[in-house]
């Protein structure tokens, strides 16, 4: 039994009991067609139990699922034993920022929208310190030096990453004007990476209101597989309802529409770095 699953595990929990309420079982008829009690159904559904790949394709068969590449997904899911780099810090960080990396080495893709920040996979080690320092109630040098040095890890991907900025994020100085300069920079930098696609919507663009509002999304192995993230005040809200999904693809590509091409945001970022 697991103490505390991992947002990977709990979404494999998900799609098992969606399959289950589509076939129009419960969860004692799916145990019957196991051969196991109903709390073992329960405890697999809840993300608190693994299961087998064995298993996992007799559940599918008698959900009467057939979809193969989706079963499979499920499969490399519940028989996957990555143990990644996030794992020195359980114990040590909140639960969900492990959760994120976990999402992030998994991703496919990723898209994102910034209103106020620059993202974290695109921060510079001095303005990731600025946001985690703003926090409240204040952190422990110990507890600043953790989420910095776990931000700065999970920069490391190379999977195609589309980002959106909003001019607010890149004016507003979480540190001084010297950080924000090399932020810019950092940001001309990273924009050039055959895998980023950085486009910024100014304040004088029309359409602002498709972008009021933050959002991340992950690409899974297919898209009913996908995630959505969503900051709360203790942690990350993960949205992975297929109606939810539609939603949030349809507002990211009205916000990238309404965006500055690649080349010419890039060209607005470094003009805004000039005038510091």
């Amino acid at each position: 039994m697991r103490r505390e699953p991992t947002a990977r595990q709990l979404r494999l929990a998900t799609e098992l009991r969606r399959l289950r309420e589509a076939a129009d079982l419960n969860a004692r008829q799916a145990a019957a067609l196991l051969g196991v009690s109903p709390a073992q159904i329960t405890h697999i559904e809840s993300g608190l139990a693994g299961v087998s790949e064995q298993r996992l394709r007799r559940l599918a068969s008698h959900y009467a699922c057939t979809d193969d590449e989706f079963i499979d997904a499920l499969v490399a899911m519940a028989t996957d034993r990555t143990r990644g780099w996030w794992e020195e810090y359980r114990g040590l960080l909140p639960t969900s920022f492990l959760d994120l990396a976990e999402l992030d080495h998994h991703a496919s893709f990723r898209r994102e929208v910034a209103i106020l920040f620059v993202p974290g996979l695109l921060q510079t080690e001095q303005y990731a310190r600025a946001v985690f320092s703003s926090r409240v109630p204040e952190l422990t040098p110990d507890e600043l030096e953790l989420r910095v040095r776990h931000r700065m890890a999970r920069q490391e991907i190379s999977t195609p990453y589309e980002v959106v900025i909003h001019e607010a994020a890149l004016r507003i100085r979480v540190s001084d004007r010297a950080a924000s300069r090399t932020q810019l920079a950092r940001l001309v930098e990273l924009s050039e990476a055959n895998h980023i696609t950085l486009r910024v919507i100014p304040f004088d663009l029309d359409g602002f209101s498709r972008a009021s509002n933050t959002m991340t999304y992950v690409g899974g192995p297919l898209p009913k597989l996908d995630t959505v993230v969503r900051d709360a005040p203790y942690g990350s809200i993960f949205i992975d309802s297929e109606a939810q999904l539609n939603a949030y693809r349809t507002r990211f590509r009205k916000v990238e529409a309404v965006a500055l091409a690649p080349e010419r945001s890039r060209d607005f970022i470094h003009k805004l770095a000039k005038e510091l």
